[in-house]
C-alpha cells in the first residue's frame, strides 16, 4: 500500500497498523477458539502456536491461521484454495494448512476442525521416564 515506508514493504519490516490488524485478528481467532476445552495459546517464532492440552495442534502468524493436516483432512483445505504454512520464501511445512474463513467465521466448525487437527498430531508428547533409584 502507498502510505506503508519502503522499507516496510519490501524489507520483511512490519508497519504498526498491519501489528494492530494482527493483534485484532488473534484474539478473534482466539474467541472463535475459546469453546474448546484446555486450549492454550503460547508464543514461538514471531506467532504463536496453539494446544489442546499437550497436542500442537496450529499456528497463528502474520494475520492467519493454519491447522496441522494429514492425508485425510488436506483435501477439505485444499478444495477451498488453503496454502501451506510459508513464514519466508526459504521455509515451507505443508502439514499446516491456512483455515478458511468461512471456517474461521463460523465458531462451532472452526472448533470442530481443531479438533480434527488434534487427531492428525498424533498421540500426545509422553511424560519422561523417571530414574529408578539404584
Amino acid at each position: 500500500s502507498p502510505g506503508l515506508p519502503y522499507r516496510s514493504r519490501h524489507a520483511g519490516i512490519r508497519s504498526d497498523h498491519e501489528v494492530m490488524a494482527d493483534d485484532s485478528f488473534n484474539a478473534f481467532a482466539r474467541e472463535q477458539l475459546a469453546g474448546l476445552p484446555d486450549v492454550a495459546f503460547r508464543r514461538m517464532f514471531g506467532g504463536q502456536g496453539i494446544y489442546l492440552g499437550e497436542t500442537f495442534i496450529g499456528i497463528l502468524h502474520q494475520g492467519r491461521l493454519y491447522f496441522k493436516t494429514d492425508d485425510t483432512t488436506r483435501p477439505d483445505y485444499e478444495a477451498a484454495g488453503m496454502g501451506p504454512f510459508q513464514p519466508n520464501e526459504q521455509q515451507c511445512l505443508p502439514a499446516y494448512r491456512e483455515v478458511p474463513a468461512s471456517v474461521l467465521e463460523n465458531a462451532g466448525q472452526l472448533c470442530a476442525w481443531a479438533a480434527r487437527a488434534a487427531q492428525c498430531s498424533g498421540s500426545p508428547r509422553k511424560p519422561k521416564k523417571q530414574r529408578r533409584a539404584a
